[in-house]
């Protein structure tokens, strides 16, 4: 398969392929021309690294997941505590955006929203200028 086939049948963009090949995630063979010439395997691992990064692990993640994936010896406590530092992780950045979005939401609810030039939008986000 050549690359437009395979981000068809993959759902990934060919940019985001070749980024792949350029970082060692995939190792695809080449054809005497040149091309990349893509196969099933390829196209698997281009589908479970497109799922990796959909559930937000970073490339080095995916490189971890992969080596996992294909290592039979491996235990699934190993893969498991992989996956629970990634969700810790994100439970810090929804965290993070809870209190983003209170404070938005509070400064949204603070502003008249009329015609007098007076904003605690603005007045909130100049004052973090102050203390910068």
């Amino acid at each position: 398969m050549n690359i437009s086939d395979v981000a068809k049948a993959s759902g990934l963009p060919a940019k985001t392929i070749r980024y792949y090949e350029d970082i060692g995630l995939i190792q695809p063979k080449r054809s005497s021309n040149g091309y990349r010439a893509c196969d099933d395997s390829d196209l698997h691992r281009l589908a479970f690294i497109g799922r990796a990064r959909g559930l937000g692990f970073s490339i080095e993640d995916c490189r971890e997941l992969m080596a996992f994936y294909a290592d039979r010896d491996r235990a699934s406590a190993d893969v498991k505590q992989l996956a629970e530092d990634h969700l810790a992780r994100i439970d810090v950045r929804l965290a993070e955006l809870r209190q983003m979005r209170d404070t938005l939401a509070h400064l949204v609810h603070a502003c008249h929203g009329d015609d007098r030039p007076d904003c605690p939008i603005l007045s909130d986000l100049s004052d973090g200028l102050a203390r910068a």
